[in-house]
């Protein structure tokens, strides 16, 4: 009867066809949040919009990627598809589930930071004279942004171990290569404590950097904040500033 092997499970960690698939797992992060932020902004403005036609479409969208697995949207754009003709490469593939469902999560998240703004911020920055676009990019977004990261930071740790699934329409990235080199030298226990000592660097390195753009943003909001209340006065507005 075999045993684990520490010696092995290095050595697997320090393998360089795996340390690919961390690079491919790390890409597909990258990509997929970049892409769900664009169209998630997207749809949160639809969602936020007086149209009944576009916050239905938004509402739709929302509810259907919400309410199915990502596992079976991933297989329908790779198998399903081509029978209607539609037919992408397997990263592709990989990408446009992982965007389209990331979007919808991140839709919400970021629909419900502007929603936390209070109305007061707006109130006291048209007090001020602030055009419309200055008083969305000094006054509603950076307080947005700031309520956002918390949420926006777990979704992003939690689409990077979703990624894994990607292994099922056979992307290389991290499980793949993982379930590769298990298959080839049956040292199952090695090879997945590499790949787990992988995604807890990952996710580790993520958390740090979370951490840091809350500390970072809390902060530029607070001075933010008792630089208006400091202009109010002057301004003779009589609006009280909240924070």
């Amino acid at each position: 009867m075999s045993h684990f092997s520490p010696t092995a499970a290095v050595n697997y960690f320090f393998n360089y066809f795996l340390m690919k698939g961390v690079l491919v797992t790390i890409g597909l992060t990258v990509a997929a949040v970049i892409g769900g932020l664009i169209l998630g902004m997207g749809i949160a403005l639809m969602r936020m919009s007086t149209n009944p036609v576009l916050s239905g479409v938004s509402r739709f969208y929302i509810w259907f990627f919400r309410g199915t697995p990502l596992l079976i949207q991933l297989v329908v754009i790779y198998s399903g598809l081509p029978q209607l003709g539609i037919k992408f490469s397997v990263i592709t593939c990989a990408l446009v589930g992982l965007i389209l469902n990331e979007a919808a999560y991140l839709a919400e998240i970021v629909r419900s930071g502007f929603m936390a703004v209070s109305a007061g911020q707006r109130e006291a920055a048209w007090a001020l004279s602030l055009s419309p676009w200055t008083t969305f990019r000094r006054v509603t977004l950076p307080q947005a942004f700031r309520l956002m990261i918390p949420p926006l930071g777990n979704s992003i740790n939690s689409l990077l171990k979703a990624t894994s699934l990607a292994s099922v329409i056979s992307v290389e990235e991290l499980m793949r290569r993982s379930d590769m080199l298990m298959q080839e030298h049956f040292q199952i226990l090695e090879v997945y404590a590499a790949a787990t000592a992988y995604y807890l660097i990952l996710t580790s390195v993520w958390d740090a950097i979370q951490r840091r753009l809350e500390k970072h943003f809390g902060r530029s909001s607070a001075a933010k904040s008792r630089r208006v209340a400091a202009r109010a006065p002057v301004a003779q507005t009589g609006v009280e500033v909240r924070a």
